[in-house]
């Protein structure tokens, strides 16, 4: 394996561990985003850049986020 390749599978690796971990955190508070996950165009780049696609979520669910970060912000 290249070094790229070995970088670039370390970085996704990274952010399903990352996406994994917020599900978990958001979970706890009562918040599940059903459409979170990697977005695999993001791995499309030479160096690859994963980004977390949170998703869409209805309004009670956004409410609920929007609870969880002003507690969280205090």
């Amino acid at each position: 394996m290249t070094e790229e390749r070995r970088a670039a599978a370390d970085k996704r690796a990274e952010a399903e561990a990352a996406c994994a971990e917020l599900a978990a955190a958001l979970k706890r508070t009562g918040i599940v985003l059903p459409s979170l996950g990697v977005d695999p165009v993001s791995y499309g780049y030479a160096q690859p850049r994963p980004l977390i696609e949170l998703g869409r979520c209805n309004l009670e669910t956004t409410h609920r986020l929007i609870a969880a970060l002003d507690r969280a912000a205090r």
